[in-house]
């Protein structure tokens, strides 16, 4: 585990609260029998403003619908193109408070900036430090202006650039992407913990390793979790890490069972065209001592932390989910397999899932949270 500066540290209970979840179903939309435009072709993000629209991404067409309280279409923005506000390789979404918008685009390496209006407003120039351009998920400063990346965590795209040099990482930054700009002006707000020597290849991590997960708070603090503890370190930009929420669970070895069980599955699931590739990459795979606790992050609209443990299996994403506040209060679990995992928070207890229909096609449904987990 990785060793934090923090000015105080706060330990959870170890023993599990179950909460029962009792999400009110507000509206869906994204339907095959629906509007032409709720017939989503892959819906990649959603996300809520301060007064509960909601933004859904739809990858596909290179589209952002904006939905009100009711369901219904506001405005459409983006699209294919060369021009102002259209897109080429278009990936995340980060929505503002005040409803001002941010979509990343590996095609013109840049941001583009939509006004709460729904028009566009300019670009932004990403200027990768490296000839391996990686984006990763961006989250919206509560602030406005500025976007907040964590190296190291899930990558949306990666480009490969014909000129610069490959990057050595020796720890995870979590940067400030300041917007108001022609290029963007990074922020360290906190360095994470890289379990390994320096790499200029994140991907090549251990199995079952820590990853970075973070999420933004309220306030601008950054809620993040960088070891296989179950640790989450809260830093602000221009302190660093000030609190530490933990709690007493701890992971368990690795043994060679499991390693064994894992690179079982990865050979299961190879393609034939790649069988020899891939058969070489599974057998050279390095794995960690211990199995990593947390699998996944997200920070509610008012301060709630949600987190996802591993399930019964070392690889899983399905344990229960803790929601816990900034300051340190556990409010309960779910059972695994009770929920899933919000795909957007927005206010008034408003939280959104990306699911599948029928006939496998996206849909988006929209539900309040209990009160309980609400803070309000």
């Amino acid at each position: 585990m990785h060793p934090g500066k923090a000015q105080e540290i706060i330990e959870l209970p170890p023993e599990n609260r179950w909460l029962e979840p009792q999400f009110e179903e507000l509206y869906r939309v994204g339907s095959l029998g629906g509007k032409d435009w709720e017939q989503f072709g892959s819906v990649r993000r959603v996300a809520f403003d301060a007064t509960g629209q909601l933004y859904v991404f739809d990858i596909s067409t290179k589209r952002v619908y904006v939905v009100n309280q009711r369901g219904e279409l506001r405005r459409t923005l983006g699209g294919p193109g060369e021009g102002p506000g259209e897109f080429r390789r278009p990936d995340g979404l980060a929505v503002m408070r005040d409803g001002r918008l941010v979509i990343a685009d590996m095609g013109h390496l840049a941001y583009h900036v939509f006004g709460p209006d729904g028009q566009f407003e300019r670009r932004v120039r990403m200027a990768p430090e490296s000839a391996i351009a990686t984006l990763t998920d961006f989250m919206p400063d509560p602030g406005g202006h500025a976007v907040f990346t964590a190296t190291g965590s899930q990558p949306l795209e990666i480009r490969f650039l014909d000129q610069g040099q490959e990057k050595r990482y020796t720890s995870l930054p979590i940067e400030r992407l300041l917007l108001t700009g022609d290029v963007i002006t990074r922020e360290t707000v906190a360095e994470g913990w890289l379990p390994m020597n320096e790499t200029t290849w994140l991907e090549d991590r251990p199995v079952f390793g820590p990853r970075m997960l973070a999420g933004v708070l309220p306030d601008g603090s950054v809620a993040f979790s960088d070891s296989s503890a179950y640790s989450i370190k809260i830093a602000r930009l221009g302190v660093g890490v000030w609190r530490i929420l933990r709690r007493p669970l701890q992971p368990i070895p690795v043994t060679n069972r499991m390693i064994a069980v894992e690179k079982d599955r990865q050979l299961a699931n190879t393609s034939p065209g790649l069988a020899k590739y891939e058969r070489a990459r599974i057998a050279s795979l390095s794995f960690f001592e211990e199995v990593t606790i947390l699998r996944n992050l997200k920070t509610g609209w008012d301060g709630e932390i949600w987190v996802q443990r591993h399930g019964p299996e070392p690889v899983g994403d399905d344990g229960p989910i803790d929601v816990l506040t900034m300051e340190g209060v556990y409010l309960g679990s779910y059972r695994r397999g009770a929920v899933r995992m919000p795909d957007a928070f927005g206010p008034s207890g408003l939280v959104a899932f990306i699911e599948l229909g029928d006939l496998d096609e996206p849909t988006v449904a929209v539900k309040r949270l209990p009160i309980q987990v609400s803070i309000r």
